[in-house]
């Protein structure tokens, strides 16, 4: 058997308020250095071997992952004006297809020809990456807007397709940002981009004049602030474009009108350290969604013409986690969290009242996109066990009506299946929810193996959704849970609050006490579990490693990033700038002193 892989060492010490880091393996961070990419290729080696008795059943699971998947699958078709906007994949494809039909209602679609308006499968080359990510309609449906990617770099190049005869405009825009990025004029003469520096953060606004060369782009505003970044959002309603300007902790909102191209941007609130705000147009008002002296985020109203002149919408109600608002003509829809669920709310401007569901647990979501005009409104519904289901929502009664589930080919019954929400109590008593999915019969001889999850970062929310490639491992008997620990907002803003900066710790040992909560409780043990995590959620894992590592037989740390300290400290890296409100700067020494206690890879 050929020999572990073992990196050779180059004694490197970083040294900082009086703090010195040992750290022999710094020479690896030269990705152009021949001695690294043997060392890496030396890795890939010794993987590859010592997993080769696990390639028949690596294979056996791949292959009935493959057959969940079906022929073919599209999404639910939102109107927008006079069509409906669809993707649909095919399973010998590897890209998407983008299409529309035009069609007053619903019931018509099945009739009418489909349109293919991005064939990505025909852009792509053979052996060439693609990624097409923002595609904009213009107001009158005839032409497209798009951002192409062939680098893997978050930078994009906008392109604009004739819908009618199928050609690129000769228009092309370079160094546009990967998403939040493009918007239409509503006359279709402009279209709005922002553009990324050197370090690919979004800070330059500019304006474009269809069939003019981009370097007569006009700038309209440039984010200075190393902390924030930049991006625009068109109001459903199509009337004004909104430019955000955003840290983790602060919002500023700069206000255009889309009939008016050539306008004035207008301010709509200055930044204040710790305030975020979102803004959307409903009827005659500003509907302002703010945490401003509401942890949870309250909504407020304001006419047009007077910023200053807020009043509530609604009472604020701590339990409620409000995070986005949906205008449509008659009804404001509201999605948030509440009870350590996604939720939806409708305020018809006197009741505002929370949607209810059969299921105890699931995921909700209003679908994008959709007409602000629309008879219906798009609900997405999924849970553990059930999967995506997207009902119309009939604006005037609320009476909600199936109209696809997603495909699970092979055989699937719900009822096989169990999903629970369990809460574990961490060391400092906190109730931590954990959300857990398994097949009936697993526990039946006892404890089970179990891959247990976890993120905890940014407020991102780890929720129910459901997927058939998870069904090959419930068939075997194994349990899937997700730690939803601090450090996301499943329980509300103050969730995440508790697991940042300098409460950070309180992600790795919410996770760690999950896990002692399942063993202890006869769900698994120390012999069956894994602990499983991606990015952030790798930085979790890694640091439960070391915190705790024999609680687990396995580890799997995906793209970890567990060089906390080192990284922070680089401000030549593109993110870090944008990250010291998540984890804090350790130019700080305070901050320092406490990334360095848990980053994972100064702490083995």
């Amino acid at each position: 058997m050929m020999k572990l892989a073992i990196a050779k060492k180059i004694p490197h010490i970083h040294e900082l308020h009086g703090d010195n880091r040992e750290d022999h393996y710094y020479w690896l961070k030269d990705k152009t250095n021949p001695e690294v990419i043997g060392y890496l290729e030396e890795e890939n080696r010794y993987f590859k071997e010592i997993m080769a008795p696990l390639e028949g059943l690596t294979e056996e699971i791949y292959q009935e992952m493959v057959e969940r998947v079906p022929a073919s699958e599209m999404r639910v078709p939102v109107q927008m004006g006079p069509y409906y906007y669809y993707t649909r994949q095919e399973k010998d494809l590897q890209y998407p297809i983008y299409a529309r039909k035009k069609a007053s209602m619903r019931s018509n679609l099945e009739s009418v020809q489909e349109e293919i308006i991005l064939n990505l499968n025909e852009l792509a080359t053979e052996d060439g990456y693609l990624s097409v990510t923002e595609t904009r309609p213009n107001s009158a449906h005839t032409h497209l807007a798009y951002l192409e990617n062939r680098d893997g770099t978050d930078l994009y190049t906008a392109y604009i397709k004739d819908l009618t005869t199928g050609e690129l405009l000769s228009d092309k825009i370079d160094n546009v940002y990967i998403f939040s990025s493009l918007e239409w004029s509503n006359c279709g003469q402009y279209i709005f981009y922002i553009t990324a520096n050197d370090l690919q953060r979004p800070n330059q606004l500019w304006r474009h004049k269809i069939g003019t060369d981009p370097s007569e782009d006009t700038l309209l505003y440039e984010e200075t602030d190393v902390t924030f970044t930049l991006y625009i959002a068109k109001s459903q309603s199509n009337e004004f474009i909104f430019v955000y300007s955003h840290s983790t902790m602060t919002t500023e909102v700069r206000i255009m009108n889309a009939n008016e191209p050539l306008s004035e941007l207008q301010l709509f609130a200055g930044r204040q350290q710790g305030i975020i705000y979102d803004i959307e147009h409903w009827q005659d008002e500003f509907i302002i969604l703010t945490n401003e002296n509401a942890l949870n985020f309250t909504l407020l109203r304001c006419p047009k013409d007077d910023f200053n002149a807020r009043t509530p919408v609604i009472e604020y109600d701590e339990k409620r986690y409000l995070q986005q608002i949906y205008p449509f003509a008659n009804k404001l829809f509201i999605e948030g969290r509440e009870d350590g669920l996604t939720q939806i709310w409708v305020y018809d401007g006197v009741n505002f009242e929370r949607l209810q569901w059969d299921e105890p647990i699931y995921t909700l979501s209003i679908v994008r996109g959709q007409s602000y005009y629309t008879d219906e409104v798009l609900v997405e519904f999924e849970s553990l066990v059930t999967p995506k289901t997207t009902y119309g929502m009939d604006l005037t009664t609320l009476e909600k009506s199936l109209i696809q589930i997603a495909t699970v080919t092979g055989h699937y019954d719900s009822n096989d299946y169990i999903q629970e929400q369990i809460w574990a109590t961490a060391t400092d008593g906190t109730k931590i929810p954990v959300i857990a999915v398994y097949k009936k019969g697993a526990l039946d001889d006892g404890p089970a193996p179990l891959i247990l999850t976890g993120y905890g970062s940014y407020g991102y929310s780890s929720e129910p959704r459901f997927t058939p490639y998870r069904l090959p491992a419930l068939e075997r008997g194994i349990i899937i849970a997700t730690a939803q620990v601090r450090g996301g907002s499943e329980m509300g803003r103050g969730w995440y609050e508790d697991g940042k900066l300098k409460n950070k710790r309180n992600t790795f040992t919410d996770f760690i006490d999950v896990a002692n909560y399942l063993i202890n409780h006869g769900y698994t043990t120390t012999e069956q579990i894994a602990a499983r995590g991606g990015s952030a959620g790798g930085l979790l894992v890694g640091a439960v490693a070391n915190m705790a590592g024999d609680r687990f037989k396995v580890i799997v740390a995906e793209v970890p990033f567990v060089d906390v300290v080192t990284t922070m400290l680089d401000d030549t890296l593109p993110l870090t700038t944008l990250e010291w409100d998540e984890w804090g700067n350790p130019q700080n020494e305070e901050d320092y002193f406490y990334m360095k206690s848990y980053s994972p890879y100064d702490n083995v």
